[in-house]
């Protein structure tokens, strides 16, 4: 059998690669897998057929190639030992990336087998693995932050991530590249000096320093390279490959000669292996990236460290903390003054993008702004404790504050400019940088959980995004429209917490606490319930829609004295623990990783906030996502499984309707919203009455059951039948009758599925009575179509049917003139042909007439789908929902029913400008829409169906500028709807209105 399975042929090979159409072993099979990089599980990969997909595999000659290639040098785990080629490929040292990129130039014979392997070596020799107790070792961390590391009350990530060990693992920028000001190009130093706008003296020494800081980037492509990647790569020359090669020893280290022993750049310099003059350049460089190279270790150490371990000294401290010309190694192409490299540095321009370094190079004529030393060391001299926002409680230098986020370069060059100048003095230089940021807190904060949030805190915590940062700190967006998209709503507000009772029996809400009070609810479940409510940001008053911190709710008879503690304890999940080691503020998953709380009971506040939302960050006041509540040891994998796959003792909650144990996500979803408040409710039934709820089992179906025949909001989207049961088209009475008939076998999943799809379906039908009601089609012509005598396509085709039906055009889009190019709205707000306000007001009346249009592609999409499609941008989302409420109707607070746009204007639902700008493009686009029917009905019809008055139609008739509420961006004038659309031009092929737009 050993021979058999040693020596396969096509018939003992018993699996099959679907892409390559080949009989495999199992093995083989296995070993073109992917990773998962979450799991660790094997994965075969599926590539599409005639899609141009690439199907990367390594084939079996390669392989045999790489698996005889051996090595003893490889280090790090494989140390000592003999180790292949395709062992140390697939190791985690390698990424998937690097792994593909290597193998091509292989195969394509752009790099040897030897060279191969030299570049896997030098990449492990790199990203050699660092313990704990290298750290605490080399007085990164100390004796009390390695017992905890140790003991797992905090984890790797999350000293990774602290800016005192990140600075001596990881470093600070190098100088990357150039920045060509004329052109704004960022080239790489070897391209810049290609092109000669260095020289080549210049440029080898700042790839050297590039090099001995830890790798040789390429600042277009944002890649970190090895020497031999980036000779491979052409980043480099080949002629200069030696020499970086030597430069890079200062990172791997250097061999000792008399012991063979590695080690460090100073050590080499003092056994003059390396000349003076360039290893004192290599040096300074290091320092001023993050700390000297520890080779043997491969990551920097604290200046205290490299005199204890030989890597430093006293006289070469000397030299480089006062460098004079021959010691000053680097040198400014623009001013061709020599400086050190960290002086260089500090001249540079940060990348927008990558975040890189970049050496400004300007031509003849052109001003080059830098801040000369003497300024320099006024600014960092001059400290404030007032900063506020990330520095509050800091003192911060003037010149940390000067290169902060808050200063665009343009302020920055303007105020060093004045301060030069004489203009202003140091004080008030200090004053007018506080003001700034002060004045962009303040414009930018948003109300957290317990405190204001910054604009800052949301940007660090991956809950929004550079752009959006920038657009609100410039004023292109305000706070209240990001605070409206629902990628920030969830993390600042949660969703909701069950927020009290719903007693089936008199249709009474109670507060927890009452229904406890009744014995309605058992001390225990009440408890439990109160503590969630409090562990995700505040007690509520569902009776009265109040929420409320533990102190008010005890003040104001929501919940008793008798239960303040305990719930004063929970609240601290929001507002946070006290470390008792640091007496610094912890997460509730810290505490509880400390022991200072009860295991159980921790576990179910932490399950509580996730199905509301989101881990709650308790220093920073807002929930966060998952993967920054792992960076920032909030939560991890280990809890993460724990509530992945709850069992009755990890369900914490109670339903005291069916005696079940249950997780919180599983009881709110029991709950039942209030219409007026939307607060969620746990229905509380009395004997013999009928409890609805949808079991686990049934929930799994519905949620496992998709479609894509949805239609309406959901046109072109997977949706599940869970989605759809819980959407605006299905009754809470016809939810339940549905969900009773399939329980009962009465409907199969399938039939339950159609039953919804033509329900949802025929809530968009106008039928041939609503015409005829609405005055659209006479008597004779409802008769000859019930009869035969003309068809349903022959009366929508009419124009006096159309109108109403598909309403005329509105404005779809913009014609570029200069360029004969048609763009969306959205486009054109991006390109900066429009404002962002005129932009979402042409937006909002597309959505309130019908449809978001995509112009390019003469597509009518809903907002949902145009999100999805990226028509419009995700921030406007909610915006623009609320103005598609114009064609689908509004809520009555009151009554529950659907009503008309003009009905929730008169009852202050809207804002009066936004709502009567809405119904004006309406009336100017076909007719008002009757949301009930879904068309548009004539105006006498608008009357008598409260959707118009008489008042409405003389302010609409006699517009002024505070009415007219559209403008050409054009003539700079406030125009009508109306007007605006009658400037467009149509386009010729789609007949859609496009809006010209002049140079």
């Amino acid at each position: 059998m050993n021979q058999i399975l040693s020596d396969p042929d096509d018939d003992t090979k018993g699996f099959f690669d679907p892409n390559t159409q080949e009989n495999l072993t199992y093995l083989q099979l296995v070993e073109r897998c992917v990773k998962d990089p979450v799991t660790g599980l094997s994965l075969l990969v599926i590539v599409g057929k005639g899609k141009g997909e690439f199907y990367f595999f390594v084939d079996e000659a390669t392989k045999l190639v790489l698996k005889s290639t051996t090595t003893t040098r490889a280090g790090g785990k494989y140390q000592g030992t003999v180790v292949s080629l395709w062992d140390l490929l697939y190791s985690r040292y390698i990424t998937e990336e690097k792994r593909r990129e290597l193998v091509q130039q292989y195969k394509s014979g752009s790099i040897t087998i030897d060279q191969f392997l030299e570049i896997i070596l030098t990449i492990i020799q790199q990203t050699k693995d660092v313990t704990a107790e290298d750290l605490l070792e080399s007085n990164i961390i100390d004796e009390t932050l390695f017992n905890d590391l140790s003991a797992g009350k905090v984890t790797v990530t999350e000293v990774s991530e602290m800016d005192s060990v990140r600075q001596y693992l990881k470093g600070t920028n190098s100088i990357a590249g150039v920045y060509l000001q004329s052109t704004k190009e960022t080239l790489s130093i070897y391209e810049a000096r290609r092109r000669g706008l260095l020289t080549p003296g210049t440029s080898l020494v700042l790839l050297e320093a590039q090099a001995a800081t830890g790798f040789v980037i390429d600042p277009v492509n944002n890649k970190k390279l090895s020497v031999e990647e980036a000779v491979a790569q052409c980043v480099v020359g080949q002629e200069w490959k030696n020499k970086l090669l030597s430069a890079e020893r200062a990172v791997t280290g250097y061999k000792d000669p008399y012991t063979g022993n590695t080690i460090s750049l100073f050590q080499a310099l003092k056994r003059d292996l390396i000349v003076k003059d360039h290893g004192i350049r290599l040096l300074e460089a290091q320092i001023a990236t993050g700390g000297i190279i520890d080779p043997v270790h491969s990551h920097r150490v604290p200046v205290q460290v490299a005199y204890a371990r030989g890597y430093f000294d006293e006289e070469m401290n000397q030299i480089l903390s006062d460098p004079d010309d021959d010691t000053k190694g680097f040198f400014d192409p623009n001013t061709q003054e020599n400086l050190t490299y960290l002086q260089l540095v500090e001249r540079c321009v940060k990348d927008p993008v990558t975040g890189l370094s970049l050496l400004v190079i300007v031509g003849k004529g052109e001003f080059y702004f830098f801040v000369d030393e003497a300024t320099k060391l006024v600014l960092k001299s001059t400290t404030t404790t007032r900063a506020g926002g990330k520095y509050q409680g800091t003192a911060v230098s003037l010149w940390d504050l000067l290169y902060s986020r808050y200063i665009t370069e343009e302020k920055r060059r303007e105020l060093v400019q004045q301060y030069k100048s004489g203009s202003i003095t140091i004080d008030q230089f200090l004053e007018i940088i506080l003001t700034i940021i002060q004045q962009t807190n303040s414009k930018t904060t948003f109300h957290g959980i317990r405190k204001d949030v910054t604009a800052e805190d949301l940007l660090e915590s991956n809950i929004i995004d550079e752009t959006l940062f920038n657009d609100l700190s410039a004023g292109k967006v305000t706070v209240t429209e990001v605070n409206e998209m629902d990628s920030v709503r969830q993390y600042l507000k949660g969703t909701n917490s069950i927020a009290g009772v719903y007693l089936q029996s008199t249709k009474e809400t109670l507060s927890i606490y009452e229904a406890r009070r009744r014995g309605l609810l058992t001390p225990g479940t009440s408890l439990v319930l109160l503590e969630a409510q409090a562990a995700t940001g505040f007690v509520i008053d569902p009776v009265n829609n109040k929420k409320l911190s533990v102190e008010e709710a005890v003040a104001q008879c929501v919940v008793d004295q008798e239960w303040k503690n305990k719930l004063l304890s929970a609240e601290r999940a929001v507002t946070g623990y006290k470390d008792p080691y640091t007496g610094n503020t912890i997460s509730l998953f810290q505490a509880l990783k400390k022991d200072l709380i009860v295991k159980d009971h921790g576990i179910r506040l932490l399950e509580a906030q996730i199905a509301t939302g989101g881990i709650i960050d308790p220093v920073h006041s807002h929930r966060v996502p998952v993967q920054v509540a792992y960076a920032r040891g909030y939560f991890d994998e280990e809890m993460n499984q724990i509530l992945s796959d709850p069992d009755d003792d990890t369900k914490g909650f109670f339903d005291p309707n069916t005696q079940e144990n249950l997780t919180y996500l599983q009881l709110v979803e029991r709950c039942v919203k209030d219409p007026v408040t939307g607060l969620s409710l746990l229905v509380i039934v009395g004997k013999g009455e009928f409890y609805f709820f949808v079991d686990e089992a049934t929930k799994l179906v519905l949620k496992s059951t998709t479609t894509t025949r949805a239609g309406g909001k959901y046109q072109g989207t997977v949706v599940s039948l869970w989605d759809l049961l819980y959407s605006r088209y299905i009754t809470e009475e016809k939810r339940r009758e549905l969900v009773q008939q399939y329980k009962s076998g009465s409907i199969t999943i399938d039939q339950f599925l159609e039953i919804i799809l033509t329900i949802i379906q025929q809530t968009k039908d106008v039928t041939a009575e609503d015409l005829l009601e609405s005055n659209i089609i006479d008597e004779t012509l409802f008769n000859d179509l019930s009869a035969g005598k003309v068809t349903v396509t022959e009366v929508s085709e009419m124009d006096s049917v159309r109108q109403y039906l598909k309403g005329t055009n509105s404005i779809a889009g913009v014609y570029l003139q200069s360029t004969k190019e048609t763009l969306s709205i959205y486009e054109a707000r991006r390109r900066g042909l429009l404002t962002p306000g005129t932009s979402l007001v042409l937006l909002e009346a597309q959505a309130a007439t019908g449809f978001v249009i995509d112009p390019v592609n003469n597509k009518k999409l809903s907002v949902e789908e145009a999100v999805a499609q990226c028509v419009v941008g995700q921030e406007w989302k909610n915006k623009l929902l609320s103005a598609e409420r114009a064609v689908t109707g509004y809520k009555d607070p009151y009554t529950g029913n659907t009503i008309s746009l003009f009905q929730a204007l008169k009852r202050d639902l809207i804002v009066k400008d936004h709502g009567i700008r809405l119904l004006e493009a309406q009336i100017a686009t076909g007719g008002i829409i009757d949301p009930v029917h879904s068309h548009r009905v004539p105006v006498q019809v608008a009357y008598a169906r409260g959707y118009f008055d008489e008042e409405m139609n003389q302010i609409l008739s006699d517009p002024d500028d505070d009415t007219k509420g559209f403008f050409d961006p054009n003539t700079q004038e406030n125009l009508t709807y109306l007007q605006l659309v009658e400037r467009c031009v149509n386009d010729p092929i789609t007949g859609l209105s496009l809006l010209p737009l002049q140079s």
